[in-house]
């Protein structure tokens, strides 16, 4: 067997596992397909989820099932206004000897086993605590005790619901770009789903729907090899090439392809698009959407299939229309798409 054969072979065992970790998913959380798929997508490709929903939706369950069928070493911390940097790092108490002891915090704790971190209600924690966190998700490293500690295998995963503004904070831009996704969650709207929901028991005891996913489905720890081979197998024709290029350039000056929105004054509405970052990742998660339906090539579907959840928090508008962001992100990313030329 040649190289680019075992490379097929392996590619084709992993998405077999993929579409398996998406099952077990679904056996603890209902009408969530599409945020489970995108989820899925992020982990091959290697990037870190934001969720935003309302209170209850099940935002916590989905990342509680994921983490569990990804295996490895997982933490969780819960955004609060007095959480600190250091909070992240290490935390302090006194022993039964009546000293004072130091332990390695959440970040620490596994040291290179850390696969996940989950961040509760980021937007409960201060800028500092912003800061530190960015440079985890950038360079998968922090510094602590005269040392730096490398995650080479860690995601993180952080959720803030929208209802509540009360002492809270403003993720920053930064620090969202970093985000390969920002997905919302809503409540099922199928009435079956529905009804299982307010009646079925299962779904009343989030521990037991928990232990229901099995353990470990996807190795984390052979997570980066796999997504590296993806997009090295995964092609881009020069019209695909051309189509992004031109997507990218609708992000900063969507006017010039014929876009408006109703009641927009187009050429004030951007402040800026797109990031280089933001269109490297953009790439990243649709080489694995290409990958997941089963192609070695991208084709527009690709594209369309994660445009909004990578783009949409990274296009910024001027301050006039930034107050109305989640409607006129999801209506500009809309139009962009309708309105450029796919190949």
């Amino acid at each position: 067997m040649s190289e680019a054969e075992e490379v097929s072979s392996l590619l084709a065992s992993w998405r077999g596992r993929a579409v398996r970790a998406e099952n077990e998913i679904r056996k603890a959380v209902v009408g969530q397909d599409p945020a489970i798929r995108l989820i899925i997508t992020a982990l091959f490709a290697r990037g870190h989820s934001l969720l935003e929903g309302d209170v209850g939706v099940g935002k916590t369950t989905l990342l509680r099932a994921v983490t569990r069928a990804l295996g490895g070493a997982y933490e969780r911390i819960e955004g609060t206004v007095d959480l600190m940097p250091n909070d992240l790092l290490y935390y302090t108490y006194v022993n039964e000897d009546g000293r004072p002891k130091v332990e390695p915090g959440p970040l620490l704790r596994h040291g290179e086993g850390l696969a996940t971190f989950f961040f509760n209600e980021i937007n409960r924690a201060r800028p500092q605590v912003h800061a530190l966190l960015l440079r985890a998700m950038a360079e998968r490293t922090v510094n602590a005790f005269n040392r730096e500690y490398r995650f080479p295998h860690l995601l993180v995963f952080a959720d803030r619901n929208r209802v509540e503004r009360e002492e809270t904070f403003e993720i920053p831009s930064a620090a969202r770009d970093r985000f390969m996704f920002e997905l919302s969650i809503e409540a099922p709207s199928n009435p079956t789903q529905r009804a299982a929901l307010a009646f079925n028991p299962i779904f009343h005891d989030t521990e037991s729907l928990i232990e229901r996913v099995e353990e470990g489905v996807l190795p984390y720890e052979e997570l980066n090899h796999i997504g590296h081979l993806i997009q090295e197998v995964v092609t881009a024709s020069p019209a695909i090439r051309e189509y992004v290029l031109n997507l990218w350039e609708a992000t900063h000056h969507p006017e010039a392809f014929g876009i408006s929105l109703s009641g927009v004054d187009m050429p004030n509405l951007i402040l800026a698009g797109a990031s280089p970052r933001g269109i490297a990742m953009l790439m990243k998660a649709a080489r694995v959407s290409a990958w997941l339906a089963g192609r070695d090539f991208l084709i527009p579907e690709d594209i369309h299939a994660v445009f909004h959840e990578v783009m949409a928090h990274r296009i910024f508008f001027t301050p006039v229309y930034e107050m109305r962001r989640g409607k006129l992100a999801q209506d500009l990313t809309k139009a962009i798409l309708a309105q450029v030329a796919a190949p």
